[in-house]
């Protein structure tokens, strides 16, 4: 008999656990056959698009890792000013779909771009250049974030020993910074190669003929219906996101040395600040020249041919139905944000504040989604959910991005209850208060901050996603973000770009709307 009525939560919640997330993967793994598996591993381009994944992959994530390093060690080591608005600037491009990048690069540098028109270009850079460049600008932000992060921890007083010792600049990066920063930067590595190695969207609106597995797996479900075929390249995708899953987890639990929190605080020094300057200010360039043609071609005629200002491309882009999704996505996304921050909170509330094998089994449970690739949880539910009440309505897409985008904001929300004194609810208990009373009197004010970033969260991430709606939404129920495709295929260049301004304009007024939230917060703490 179960007598700790919280089990009963923790039951249910892995019920929904196993039908939306384990069921779905199950019923994929049964839709493998062995015809399906040799028309795909005997294609003749198979091998190249592994080869090329792998290639394409691997650059990106060199790239990115190293200029993630080096612009957050310039924000961490230096003394610049408008730090904060380089950090605002040098993220803009997670507000975006990863389609929206590749449709960038390709209105700047692709064979007609207006730089490779300026420069005088011989050609664009369609193919393996282009995928790597996109790629980059779509998951530096997030090792960018991840290492700043874990930078502004890092304990100042190994340095100051070092000084005195008399140990030099070099030898205090190789051996203190590059030990301190191993173990995430192992997780940011994983992180960047899984989400590139199995993005479709900037492979295919610049990859041109450069096959990768994500594009022929798009390929073989939205183009053919053969989701047998579909299952194995899921299966292919899911591998090196499953392997970073499990180093990643097997790293946190190794690691559980704690640093004293003293501050660094940077020496002066002229020419180390001007060099972080002029490299944040290029990264800066680097990102806002995409934005800049989105604009440039949504307010003019016809680019080069005629720069008459007009408002033509907004008006075509809602003719053509673009209000109508725009009001599906911020459905879809307040929905998200709404629903999945109050499961994830629960789901968190019973890992960190009970005890039981119950318990890590459930938090075992919530973090796997952080292992699924979108393309391959879109397609479980396309197979599990198909001919049921859900599929084909505004409540799947609801549903599938709650579960894609669910790991990170319930590890935000688990690792402050940790923080949060353990022993209220056995104080509670004394004193015959609820559970629930503690939840909602004392846990809930003490996470307003943390609740706030986990809707913020949901909310922008739903708001651009391209992968798992893919195979779920119908005309009906259809996001904005997945209109770009649709634009770019119908050469409607203007409304391509003007659809990614508008996710960019919505994500950008619910992170500043968070921000201000946010700072009454503190005001409201500090009193």
């Amino acid at each position: 008999m179960i007598r700790d009525k919280s089990n009963y939560v923790k039951i249910l919640l892995s019920v929904f656990f196993v039908v939306c997330v384990i069921l779905p993967l199950i019923r994929m793994f049964a839709n493998i056959d062995a015809a399906s598996y040799h028309a795909v591993v005997d294609h003749p381009l198979f091998g190249t698009a592994v080869g090329n994944s792998l290639k394409a992959a691997s650059l990106a994530t060199l790239i990115s890792v190293g200029l993630a390093l080096m612009l957050s060690f310039c924000l961490a080591r230096s003394n610049m000013r408008l730090k904060n608005m380089f950090k605002v600037v040098l993220t803009l491009p997670m507000l975006i779909p990863s389609i929206s990048h590749g449709w960038g690069l390709t209105l700047l540098l692709g064979n007609n771009g207006i730089l490779t028109k300026w420069l005088g270009l011989s050609e664009g850079i369609h193919g393996l250049t282009g995928i790597v460049m996109g790629s980059v600008m779509y998951s530096f932000p997030i090792a960018f974030l991840m290492l700043a992060d874990v930078m502004g921890y890092e304990d100042a007083s190994p340095y100051e020993a070092a000084d005195v010792l008399g140990i030099g600049k070099v030898r205090q990066f190789t051996g203190i910074t590059l030990p301190y920063l191993s173990k995430p930067l192992i997780s940011v590595v994983f992180s960047v190669f899984t989400m590139v190695i199995t993005d479709y969207g900037v492979p295919m609106m610049i990859g041109g003929n450069y096959r990768t597995l994500p594009i022929m797996m798009y390929e073989e479900i939205i183009g053919m219906g053969e989701f047998g075929k579909g299952s194995i390249y899921g299966i292919i995708l899911l591998m090196p996101a499953v392997a970073a899953f499990i180093i990643d987890l097997l790293k946190k639990e190794q690691s559980r040395s704690n640093f004293v929190n003293k501050a660094i605080k940077p020496r002066k020094n002229v020419v180390r600040d001007m060099v972080c300057y002029l490299l944040c200010a290029l990264m800066c360039l680097v990102v806002i020249f995409p934005i800049a043609a989105f604009v440039l071609l949504t307010v003019v005629k016809r680019y080069p041919l005629d720069m008459t200002l007009t408002l033509d491309h907004i008006e075509k882009t809602f003719n053509m139905d673009g209000g109508t999704f725009l009001v599906n996505s911020l459905i879809v996304s307040f929905a998200v944000a709404v629903i999945g921050t109050a499961v994830a909170y629960l789901c968190a509330y019973c890992t960190a504040r009970t005890h039981g094998p119950l318990s890590r089994a459930l938090h075992l449970v919530s973090i796997t989604s952080m292992a699924i690739p979108g393309l391959v949880l879109g397609l479980s539910y396309v197979l599990f959910f198909k001919g049921s009440f859900l599929y084909g309505t505004l409540a799947i897409l609801i549903l599938v991005n709650s579960m894609h985008f669910f790991a990170s904001p319930y590890l935000m929300i688990y690792n402050s209850f940790n923080i949060i004194n353990k022993n209220l609810e056995d104080v509670g208990a004394t004193l015959n208060i609820s559970r629930p009373r503690i939840l909602l009197n004392v846990l809930v004010p003490q996470t307003k901050d943390t609740l706030v970033e986990m809707m913020s969260y949901f909310f922008v991430n739903s708001m651009m996603t391209i992968s798992a709606v893919s195979f779920l939404a119908n005309r009906n129920t259809r996001q904005l973000s997945l209109m770009i495709r649709q634009f770019e295929g119908g050469r409607l260049m203007e409304c391509a770009a003007f659809v990614s301004l508008m996710i960019l304009c919505v994500n950008l007024l619910v992170k500043t709307t968070v921000y201000i939230l946010k700072k009454v917060l503190k005001k409201n703490k500090a009193r």
